[in-house]
């Protein structure tokens, strides 16, 4: 099997399209599990917990994630960019998922998902993207993906100390504590972790975290034992969707972040892999990608994008082939049918999730703000551009809902969300200035 040595000097031990034996391909796609499993998962025990849903609905959620992004990684693979690409949950989609649950409920979220994702693979499968990439300058992409951390904010602190499920205040301590442990050892992971290891600092974050959690009595596992072995995940969990043109608006951002996402991923796996990269694989991903996320809202699921973690893998492990990719896919449709497992991840504390995405929002945050620093000049125009976008986003959100009620709702709902407020500031100052 002959190796390739890109143009980064990374070689490449095994190719895109080579196949490797079944026993190293079950333990390199599991790696690939492991390596997308914490952010994956994280982002329907953080819309679960804000949403208020219980225990069981959450389990029900995180099986239905696992499903999804197992199709999609599966999709992706096979019909879609054809990279190794792995698919998990968008952290975008969070706060309009949040929104729109709050006020519309979750069955307009798997209409908005469905009607959203039937968008993005029009946009991708028609050929759309190319036309539509170029309103996402490095400014606008910059603004909005800072303005998803910033959004997300009072989330990672409410449940760093508990406020979901104990507002009284009466177990601060005990989250504080476990929160910190949670927190620390995950950045202390990613920061000294040594091989493989590095790749997962949330993995292990949430497993030390969940362990600390336990003698202190923040953990409830009745749950668990009243779920059954095996059970297969069930279409609309959240009763028929509902598609509700204000709540599709309100995803749309989240499906505009999750496109550029994606695309920077196609070329980054292209670079990492050697691999030839045209408009076709970019049309494909896309599209792909938009029609697992209308499989995801069937599901009662949360949005997808590609993951670059994973990619960082294959620049880790030398190992490209995306049939290794599509056994850790297979790895996360196994993993959905077993509820207990679902229930013990639904069983982890606010704390640590709270201790787990004070990193990782901060870093979404820190991400936008680096590609802004690194890729847009900081002229008189860029500059004021910038400022607006950013003060437009952060306010907008703040104002009282009397205020919001006066708006028709697909205005009101646009104004409470952040990210959309910012991104629209950006891109019509960018293109009329």
């Amino acid at each position: 099997m002959e190796t390739l040595e890109t143009v980064k000097g990374q070689v490449i031990k095994v190719g895109i399209e080579d196949r490797v034996e079944p026993s190293k391909a079950l333990i390199f796609g599991l790696q690939h599990v492991l390596a997308m499993f914490g952010a994956t998962v994280t982002v329907p025990l953080v819309v679960g917990g804000a949403l208020g849903l219980s225990a069981g609905q959450i389990a029900v959620m995180i099986q239905a994630v696992l499903l999804a992004m197992g199709i999609a990684t599966l999709l992706q693979t096979a019909v879609g960019s054809r990279y190794p690409i792995v698919q998990g949950s968008s952290f975008a989609f969070i706060p309009g998922i949040i929104m729109i649950g709050s006020s519309l409920g979750m069955a307009a979220v798997q209409g908005a998902l469905i009607a959203g994702g039937i968008i993005e693979a029009a946009v991708g499968w028609l050929g759309v993207i190319g036309r539509i990439r170029k309103l996402f300058t490095p400014l606008v992409t910059g603004v909005t993906i800072t303005l998803i951390g910033f959004s997300l904010a009072d989330v990672a602190v409410k449940n760093f100390f508990n406020f979901y499920a104990d507002p009284s205040g009466g177990t601060v301590v005990k989250a504080a504590l476990v929160a910190t442990v949670t927190f620390l050892t995950t950045v202390f992971v990613a920061l000294k972790g040594r091989g493989s290891m590095r790749a997962m600092p949330v993995v292990i974050g949430a497993l030390v975290g969940y362990l600390v959690s336990v003698p202190l009595s923040l953990t409830d596992f009745r749950l668990v034992k009243s779920l059954p072995v095996i059970s297969v995940p069930r279409p609309f969990p959240w009763g028929a969707p509902v598609f509700d043109a204000t709540a599709v608006t309100i995803l749309l951002f989240a499906f505009m972040v999750s496109i550029i996402e994606s695309v920077g991923d196609y070329h980054a796996i292209a670079a990492v892999t050697g691999s030839k990269i045209t408009g076709r694989h970019i049309a494909r991903g896309i599209g792909s990608e938009g029609l697992a996320c209308s499989v995801a809202g069937m599901l009662g699921a949360c949005g997808t994008t590609s993951y670059s973690e994973n990619i960082g893998l294959v620049a880790l492990t030398g190992v490209a082939s995306r049939h290794v990719v599509q056994v850790g896919g297979a790895i996360l449709l196994f993993l959905s049918l077993l509820p207990k497992f679902a229930g013990i991840l639904a069983s982890m504390p606010a704390p640590v999730l709270g201790g787990l995405t004070l990193a990782l929002y901060g870093m979404i945050s820190v991400t936008g703000l680096r590609l802004i620093a690194e890729r847009v000049e900081f002229s008189d125009r860029n500059t004021l551009i910038l400022a607006a976008a950013l003060i437009a986003g952060l306010g907008a959100p703040q104002l009282p809902q009397e205020f919001l009620q006066t708006f028709p709702k697909v205005i009101s709902s646009i104004l409470e969300s952040g990210m959309a407020v910012g991104a629209l500031t950006a891109i019509v100052l960018d293109r009329i200035l």
